[in-house]
């Protein structure tokens, strides 16, 4: 009791702050996002995402390498898809030598030992938008699910260590799981966003992809009816114990830090690393108030990031880990 116990002693200079310090910090923590285009020479700036890029092929390479000397050992890789190669069936997913096929070898070439992750979802090839096959103005379940595993089969072909499913249909990770199987891929992972949001703070994302929802007649204008509400929390747990059950090596929350709540519910209840996606939009807010001079930019930063892990997350996926990385050493 106070005065034998002065808490404050802890404090006193950061020497003694940093040796009791109970969440760290390290490259180690880190899924670093990248968006790949065709082209060549091709580095464009994501103009709702200041600081954060597209790469052709042969700048991606590069950027993995830089990636790697800085610690950082994962990357989870997207693709923007061209218009006219997008359908309702995502048949270019499919392409043995489409775009994301080859951005999984360019990492792999560039750098061995760096742990490849991809997407596995429609957006990117859907000219709807959706994560998921639409029939009659219905997001398709069973259907996409099976699509999705022909992705997930097409990418461990190309060389992919991880597929990570964003798509929340119902049953999609045991079908992935028994298509790999099947297939002899028994080492490829499986990272899913078990507790994914409808959260209104994927935007700069889409723009970064050209993968928003299209406004069409007999189209959804939105993902509610796959995504999760943000209003609950134990529909997330019942989501990611059965993404478990199914086969899932790792589970994601997302977005993050509107869901630390989520992230420590799971994070007490499961066995299996628990992965946070600090999103496009907590990504641009921070820019966009530091640049108006409101906010410290790195100071909230590392708060967010530590925040994150604090809450319990094994693996931050975010757009500023080459930020954090870079401060930190």
């Amino acid at each position: 009791m106070y005065p034998l116990n002065r808490n404050r002693r802890l404090r006193t200079n950061e020497s003694i702050r940093s040796l009791v310090r109970e969440t760290i910090i390290s490259p180690n923590d880190f899924l670093v996002p990248l968006f790949v285009v065709e082209g060549k020479g091709v580095k464009e700036e994501i103009a709702s995402m200041p600081n954060y890029y597209r790469y052709s092929l042969d700048l991606l390479s590069k950027e993995v390498k830089e990636l790697w000397s800085l610690g950082l050992k994962s990357v989870l890789l997207f693709v923007k898809v061209p218009d006219n190669l997008k359908d309702n069936e995502g048949k270019e997913a499919l392409n043995p030598d489409g775009l994301m096929q080859r951005a999984i070898k360019t990492v792999k070439t560039a750098v061995p030992e760096m742990l490849v992750m991809t997407d596995v979802a429609l957006d990117p090839y859907s000219v709807y938008g959706h994560d998921g096959i639409i029939d009659d103005g219905i997001i398709v379940n069973d259907d996409t699910a099976d699509f999705l595993a022909e992705m997930s089969i097409s990418h461990a072909e190309a060389g992919a260590d991880f597929v990570a499913p964003s798509d929340m249909m119902d049953g999609r990770i045991l079908t992935i799981r028994e298509a790999l199987e099947d297939e002899g891929y028994t080492n490829t992972g499986i990272m899913s966003y078990s507790a994914k949001y409808a959260s209104a703070f994927y935007g700069p994302f889409r723009d970064a992809l050209d993968s928003a929802p299209v406004d069409a007649q007999n189209i959804p204008k939105d993902k509610k009816t796959y995504q999760m509400d943000p209003a609950n929390r134990d529909e997330a747990l019942r989501e990611t114990e059965m993404d478990i059950d199914e086969g899932a090596d790792i589970v994601m929350v997302k977005p993050g830090l509107c869901y630390l709540d989520i992230v420590r519910e799971i994070r007490n209840h499961v066995e299996v690393p628990v992965a946070v996606y600090q999103v496009s939009g907590e990504y641009a807010m921070l820019k966009a108030a530091a640049e108006k001079g409101w906010l410290d930019h790195d100071a909230v930063m590392m708060e967010q990031i530590t925040a994150i892990k604090r809450a319990g997350a094994h693996i931050i996926a975010s757009y500023f880990a080459k930020d954090v990385v870079k401060l930190i050493s």
